[in-house]
């Protein structure tokens, strides 16, 4: 990365921009299943995946605390309208604690995998572990623990949320495929 797109302005830019991202993929309407326990399909996992690829782990970690902490302030920036401190303590909970570790783990595998693969296995991969093992791990016990389901419930309501998952994997490293081919991006 050149000195000039490292400065703190830029930084803090594409930090804001992602945060911006996320927050606009909450306009996309949620699907909400009777049997998911009050846990909506959404698309804002797409932008911690984008945020992940291409800013990286810290600086797109920076982006979805940046935009936690508009929401926890009350912006009603989550899918379906939902913002406030109260979000943290419903059935997608989990989820959203574990959104920054899951873009950390994102960008970490992406800057692996980029070296010994192609870029569109490495994001599609990155988003796979992250965005879905690695989120799950959290959203999951969160469900459970809010729903009173058994781990086991909550993983069985989890599955129908794969293939949508899969595909914004697809999408995210498609999207970063393309944005490092117009650009110099070293996150």
């Amino acid at each position: 990365m050149s000195a000039a797109s490292s400065s703190l302005p830029s930084t803090v830019a594409r930090i804001a921009l992602f945060a911006a991202l996320i927050a606009a993929l909450g306009l996309v309407p949620q699907v909400m299943l009777p049997f998911a326990g009050g846990v909506p399909i959404t698309a804002q996992t797409l932008g911690l995946m984008l945020a992940g690829l291409i800013l990286g782990p810290w600086r797109g970690a920076a982006a979805v605390l940046v935009f936690m902490a508009v929401v926890a302030l009350g912006a009603p920036l989550l899918a379906g309208g939902r913002g406030g401190l109260g979000v943290f303590v419903g059935p997608t909970a989990g989820f959203l604690v574990g959104f920054p570790i899951a873009t950390i783990v994102i960008g970490q595998v992406w800057r692996t995998l980029s070296r010994r693969m192609k870029p569109m296995v490495a994001g599609v991969l990155a988003s796979l572990i992250g965005g879905v093992v690695v989120l799950y791990a959290f959203g999951v016990p969160g469900l459970a623990l809010v729903t009173g389901m058994s781990l086991t419930q909550a993983a069985a309501v989890m599955v129908v949320f794969i293939p949508g998952d899969i595909l914004k994997a697809l999408v995210a490293a498609y999207v970063n495929r393309e944005v490092r081919r117009a650009t110099v991006v070293d996150a």
